[in-house]
């Protein structure tokens, strides 16, 4: 990791248990201002941590939309609650749906001292400002964050 690169604390890795997933709503300092930042950590069933932005590469939409999930039924992909496309857990590609071959984007995310940690994302405290071109202002108010 390079000198002074940013590193927030998300969670502790004991917050999301082998084989699930945790939703964040955080917010992104950018030239306009504090944006929502949606974001998703998965600790995989091999002990590994993903992140991934919250959002389908199809329209934009929250993949645990609806009923708060974010895996198939069988548990062996990531699934778009609203599209029902499915994805690779370890690479985020789209295997099945409307978005075949297109991929979740990546977040830079870091283990450190029992700790999930963003990387090189500054983030702000102020809350989100919604603008028009936003993708996500259409899920954010059904959005459900599983307890």
């Amino acid at each position: 990791m390079s000198e002074g690169m940013q590193l927030f604390v998300i969670c502790a890795t004991s917050d999301i248990p082998p084989g699930e997933a945790k939703a964040f709503s955080l917010s992104r300092v950018t030239a306009d201002g504090a944006r929502p930042y949606s974001i998703f950590v998965v600790h995989t069933k091999s002990d590994q941590y993903l992140g991934y932005l919250n959002a389908c590469p199809h329209a934009g939409a929250w993949l645990n939309i609806g009923e708060g999930r974010f895996f198939s039924d069988d548990h062996s992909h990531l699934r778009c609650g609203r599209h029902k496309a499915e994805f690779d857990i370890e690479s985020g590609v789209c295997v099945k749906g409307s978005c075949k071959d297109q991929a979740l984007e990546p977040i830079p995310i870091v283990v450190m001292e029992n700790d999930i940690c963003l990387c090189g994302v500054e983030l702000s405290e102020a809350e989100p400002q919604f603008h028009d071109d936003d993708e996500f202002e259409d899920t954010m108010e059904i959005m459900i964050h599983p307890g």
